[in-house]
């Protein structure tokens, strides 16, 4: 994901429970003020967009993962797991598809993501497929962590994923790897055409 170090301090909310828009949104403003941040401040560091931040904060769109997790990093708050089914649900059966090319795209400085079944938002997994657009390291400001666990399975392209614990992983379509996402990490392309990669990502 977006490559943005994760703070581990700063006030926290219940991770068994999701907030509601308005609950979110009073408690991004809140954050955000805060730490005496403007709109435009606050949505530069988390590299959104200040009208998306304004409807965040008054309830007025429904914001994705992705940028949830940005603001939750740049305010010092702890990410809330809207994505997350609780323990405790009842809920069985579920279902949710994304016909393909439908998919929510999602652009970073260095992956271009297509988030996959937004609609169900009370999963435990977060899948999504994207374009690495990174061609080096040195694209990254700093390593890609975030808690949990990610699966990567490469579609076409060859692609090098760095972390910083092991050497530089040289993959190719077809090869696939499972990684502590708490480890910091970081992917790109090494071909010709940009890599396009199956990410499948638990928040834990």
């Amino acid at each position: 994901m977006e490559p943005v170090q994760t703070v581990e301090t700063g006030p926290q909310i219940d991770a068994m429970e999701a907030p509601d828009g308005e609950i979110l949104g009073k408690m991004i403003r809140d954050a955000r003020k805060e730490k005496g941040l403007t709109l435009e401040e606050a949505a530069k560091l988390a590299d959104i967009g200040r009208s998306t931040l304004s409807k965040i904060e008054n309830n007025q769109t429904k914001p994705s993962f992705e940028i949830i997790r940005r603001l939750m990093q740049t305010l010092e708050l702890e990410t809330p797991q809207l994505f997350v089914q609780s323990a405790q649900s009842t809920i069985s059966g579920r279902r949710d598809y994304t016909r393909v090319g439908r998919g929510e795209h999602q652009e970073t400085r260095t992956y271009d993501h297509e988030l996959l079944c937004t609609e169900l938002t009370s999963k435990r997994m977060l899948p999504y497929i994207s374009t690495i657009k990174a061609r080096d390291v040195s694209e990254f400001e700093t390593w890609v962590r975030h808690r949990g666990e990610e699966f990567m399975y490469v579609i076409s392209g060859d692609v090098t994923l760095y972390t910083e614990h092991y050497r530089p992983l040289h993959m190719t379509a077809g090869d696939s790897v499972y990684y502590d996402s708490g480890m910091g990490h970081g992917c790109v392309s090494t071909g010709k055409e940009d890599a396009k990669v199956l990410w499948v990502s638990l928040e834990m």
